[in-house]
């Protein structure tokens, strides 16, 4: 197979979508959030954690405090794919993400993500 081949292989190949969490083992606070590529999503946020420009304060200060080992990157749920190629998940994702952030209620001294005020969104 050459190179276009593959990468136009790549291209179809549905995401693993869903909701995520990132936990801080030591203190037990989480961030909650979702995505259409679940492992990019976790792929960017320890990139960004590791070289200190996470966009998330509260989430940042931790990492450089307590270092990686005592974070945990995980999913939390997956959204299966319609078989519709016009399916658009992203109010699909955002009800997932509200029905965990309820949950879990990831505020304050529980986590990471903003109060529902702000709309919750984790970044």
């Amino acid at each position: 197979m050459d190179r276009k081949a593959k990468i136009r292989e790549y291209k179809k190949t549905p995401r693993l979508m869903g909701v995520y969490q990132i936990k801080n083992r030591l203190n037990g606070k989480v961030l909650i959030g979702s995505s259409v590529n679940l492992p990019a999503i976790l792929n960017r946020y320890q990139s960004e954690l590791k070289t200190g420009g996470c966009r998330n304060v509260a989430l940042q200060s931790e990492w450089k405090e307590f270092g990686s080992e005592a974070f945990e990157f995980k999913e939390l749920e997956i959204l299966e794919p319609e078989d519709d190629p016009a399916y658009d998940p992203a109010e699909d994702l955002q009800v997932l993400e509200e029905l965990w952030v309820e949950k879990l209620k990831p505020f304050e001294e529980k986590g990471y993500n903003k109060l529902p005020g702000n709309k919750w969104k984790s970044q």
